[in-house]
């Protein structure tokens, strides 16, 4: 089925299906972060750690200068030592995701089944529901649902958004300037296949602001092999650019020279900022890039 012969219900179900297919087998996420602040709702986020919190931790020894409220006398009477009773620490996590629905994601070669932007809206969905399901905040930047919410009805707002047609969206997809919270980890997932002076300061803007985060990039197979021979035309899915050659063959060297050019780009900018960079093609299993986002985001 194309993109053309969908409505937004159809496409918002098939996503919310597929959505929690894939991530049916994950625990919740839970999303770790070196800086969390004082004063956020409590209660929602486990870091693996004693501290304030309402889910039981471990027990352990008590010290002297404990206080005899914190002992734990039924578990105490089975030894003769006394124990304290530890709770998890917790505190709540903003994860904000940024998910590329310029026309250049609509591309889609013979060889898959569905677009890097089907795929991109899939693990984007994803990724919210088990975010959902750790009771975190979440936003999805460039939208209505960018303020970051917790439950099931921002859930449904991103499975509406997602599975809607963007309008007037732009040949190729760069992240638009936001203010990151402090205590917030980011998601990108694109091509990065854009003008490099309209993608890479955007990206180095979010990086700079002192926060984790995670590029995720999606190509279909053939921008990674360049299969072409012969006469063929080239042409962006916004038709802003064109190229036509009587030997396609031999711009491959030269494609593929400059698509490892920008994947170098890409990992160069994560390492300097600390984040990292997930490759994926939409020939692989979208399981691969939800647990590694799982892992890049904390989860155990």
């Amino acid at each position: 089925m194309t993109i053309a012969a969908q409505t937004p219900r159809d496409r918002a179900g098939w996503l919310r299906r597929d959505a929690e297919r894939i991530s049916g087998t994950l625990p919740p996420l839970l999303v770790e972060a070196e800086r969390l602040a004082a004063g956020l709702v409590t209660g929602v986020h486990g870091r693996r750690r004693s501290g304030t919190g309402e889910t039981f931790w471990q027990y352990r020894a008590a010290h002297v200068g404990d206080p005899h409220s914190l002992i734990d006398w039924r578990r105490s009477a089975r030894s003769d030592r006394l124990y304290v009773r530890e709770m998890e620490w917790e505190a709540a996590e903003t994860v904000l995701v940024w998910c590329d629905r310029s026309q250049s994601m609509d591309f889609k070669s013979d060889l898959v089944p569905r677009s890097k932007a089907d795929r991109a809206a899939l693990l984007t969905l994803a990724l919210g529901v088990l975010l959902s399901r750790g009771a975190e905040r979440f936003g999805l930047i460039g939208t209505e649902a960018e303020q970051p919410r917790t439950g099931e009805r921002q859930l449904m707002r991103w499975a509406g958004i997602l599975a809607a047609q963007p309008e007037n969206a732009p040949d190729f997809g760069a992240p638009p300037p936001i203010a990151m919270p402090r205590i917030s980890h980011a998601v990108f997932l694109s091509d990065f296949m854009g003008p490099r002076d309209a993608v890479f300061p955007t990206l180095l803007a979010a990086a700079g602001q002192g926060i984790a985060g995670v590029y995720l990039q999606i190509l279909d197979p053939v921008e990674e092999e360049f299969p072409f021979a012969g006469r063929t035309r080239f042409e962006s899915v916004g038709r802003q650019a064109r190229h036509e050659t009587d030997q396609a063959a031999s711009l491959r060297d030269a494609y593929l020279h400059r698509l490892a050019e920008r994947r170098d780009d890409l990992a160069r900018v994560a390492r300097r900022s600390g984040w990292q960079l997930i490759m994926h093609r939409t020939d692989e299993s979208p399981r691969k890039p939800l647990l590694q986002l799982y892992a890049a985001l904390g989860g155990t």
